[in-house]
């Protein structure tokens, strides 16, 4: 096996925000968006039999 890409950064941003309805109630809006890291990955690894290993970083 050799290495096709290694990068890191956030993959995938996330945002929330609260949306009141007209009966009062509050709804939770959630919405993801990729990243230019994701677009990265994805053409890296197209057509590619591949494995994929995701670490954390702190």
């Amino acid at each position: 096996m050799k290495e096709v890409f290694n990068e890191s950064g956030v993959f995938v941003e996330y945002g929330e925000k609260k949306v009141k309805l007209e009966n009062g109630h509050e709804l939770t809006h959630r919405q993801e968006e990729p990243t230019v890291l994701w677009w990265k990955l994805k053409e890296a690894v197209k057509g590619k039999r591949v494995r994929i290993v995701v670490y954390e970083e702190e």
